[in-house]
């Protein structure tokens, strides 16, 4: 069975990748094999190049057919910020509840206590050198005035999810039916099962 490369060692985003992946004809393997390979600067203005830097860097460094994603928060009140900044807003070990409190002051700042707000996804796939599928997810919804729920991960307890009327934090396993991650992934789980999987 083909080795795909699942390469983050983001632990939510793993947990999420895993499930929606189960049962793809793959056997999936992650970065925890190559604990000395250091991660690639991320210099992409978009989330889909950065996917694709860093499935190309993957696949290159390990010689596996690759997957990388690259995934963030963009508020409409902050000019689409944080962006693909999201990971590093504010200070990469910025815990997220300090994250929380520099976009609340953003958004004071500015006046509003609210504002539109979607989570992006964009995956890549690539083997030798060669991108084979590309996937975007997007769910839209809104900041929350305060974080809740303790399920999920990163920006998840301030993004409110108006069909749910609760955050995403809040959603548990329902989370991952509309998730821009799961939606990326359900694509590359579906181009796998296709009749021309990877070679």
């Amino acid at each position: 069975m083909t080795k795909l490369l699942v390469a983050t060692t983001n632990s939510g985003k793993l947990l999420e990748i895993k499930d929606v992946l189960a049962g793809a004809p793959v056997e999936l393997v992650t970065l925890a094999e190559w604990p000395n390979l250091a991660p690639p600067v991320e210099t992409g203005v978009t989330f889909a190049e950065n996917a694709v830097a860093k499935a190309l860097y993957y696949a290159a460094a390990t010689g596996l057919l690759t997957v990388a994603e690259d995934s963030g928060l963009e508020i409409d009140a902050l000019d689409g910020a944080p962006g693909v900044e999201s990971a590093r807003f504010g200070g990469s070990d910025t815990p997220y509840s300090r994250k929380f409190q520099l976009i609340g002051e953003r958004l004071r700042d500015r006046g509003v206590a609210r504002s539109p707000a979607r989570f992006v996804c964009a995956l890549a796939l690539v083997r030798a050198g060669t991108v084979q599928f590309e996937a975007r997810g997007i769910v839209e919804g809104e900041i929350a005035p305060e974080p809740k729920g303790h399920g999920g991960f990163g920006y998840d307890p301030i993004f409110f999810y108006p069909p749910f009327g609760i955050t995403l934090a809040e959603a548990g396993e329902a989370k991952s039916s509309v998730s821009h991650r799961g939606q990326a992934f359900r694509a590359l789980r579906a181009f796998l099962g296709s009749d021309q999987p990877p070679a």
